[in-house]
């Protein structure tokens, strides 16, 4: 493992920025060929509340109950899969279907993947765990939830709000949170109409993860369930043995087509596993951190 440094801010309730300061995360690399690369950060162990408390603003019914999970440590992807990251793999053998090698709309090897359907996400992890002889696959929902929040309570891992000098969404809508006072004030009013670069914000959470919120959505593992009763309290992927491959999966993170309010930490939604959009991305996690030879290296 390796160490790189990054910058963290903390905005206030007018959207301004109050604090920063540098820290550092460890990370190893995985060689794609080509000179291409995927930068795999280590998430340590930790336990978090998930989901949203009642009194909080904008909550969903979906976001409920407020449940503790323990989390054991894994490594997740620094950015969403690039599209450059997505044309190595993608030219690697079919495993179980096969992958377009250019399927996004918004083109650029350093923006997100895009229009990429959950099975579509599998694939690329089967094929990269193949090809890496190691086991990479789609977080958890309580892991990306987690990975997000690093180690933070508020709406957001900047504080109580974002803008969009921090992160790609629809600001437009931001006018309406002016008006009603909710998240913040005064806010600029920007809408890119598109997908941006990984990382272009220059700014990470303080477990070193970019772009978490916003951009593109991001597959979960976890079939869609309409609220946290019986959720899973380990980490793991809720899972329903008795329902097929092509139900409702879960995405979390915003996009940069909608509001703020779905770019929050505990925002959720489900969509058919199948389904496809030029806002729908996802990010990768590797596996058995315990166990693999990374930690030593």
């Amino acid at each position: 493992m390796k160490l790189f440094k990054f910058d963290v801010i903390i905005l206030n309730t007018q959207g301004q920025e109050s604090k920063r300061e540098q820290r550092q995360a460890e990370y190893f690399t995985e060689d794609l060929g080509n000179t291409i690369t995927l930068e795999m950060v280590l998430i340590k162990s930790g336990s978090f509340m998930m989901g949203s408390p009642e009194n909080k603003t904008e909550p969903s019914d979906s976001e409920s109950p407020q449940h503790l999970v323990n989390i054991q440590q894994f490594c997740m992807g620094k950015y969403p899969v690039t599209q450059a990251q997505w044309k190595a793999v993608a030219a690697l053998p079919q495993i179980n279907k096969k992958l377009l090698p250019d399927p996004s709309y918004f083109k650029g090897d350093k923006r997100p993947v895009e229009h990429i359907s959950w099975h579509d996400a599998v694939e690329f992890c089967d094929r990269l765990s193949c090809h890496t002889k190691s086991q990479y696959r789609l977080p958890s929902e309580a892991e990306w939830e987690y990975a997000c929040r690093a180690r933070t309570n508020t709406p957001f891992h900047f504080g109580e709000t974002i803008t969009t000098d921090v992160a790609n969404y629809n600001g437009t809508d931001d006018e309406e949170y002016q008006l009603s006072g909710s998240y913040a004030q005064g806010l600029k009013v920007i809408y890119r109409k598109e997908t941006t670069v990984v990382g272009s914000f220059g700014i990470a959470n303080a477990f070193g993860l970019y772009d978490m919120h916003g951009n593109v959505l991001e597959w979960c593992a976890d079939f869609w369930h309409k609220n946290y009763q019986g959720a899973p309290t380990d980490g793991s992927a809720w899972i329903e043995l008795n329902d097929n491959q092509n139900c409702d999966r879960v995405m979390r993170r915003g996009t940069w087509v909608g509001s703020k309010d779905i770019c929050r930490c505990a925002y959720r939604q489900g969509n058919w596993s199948r389904h496809l959009g030029f806002h729908i991305g996802f990010r990768v996690v590797y596996a058995d951190v315990v166990e693999s030879n990374v930690l030593r290296q």
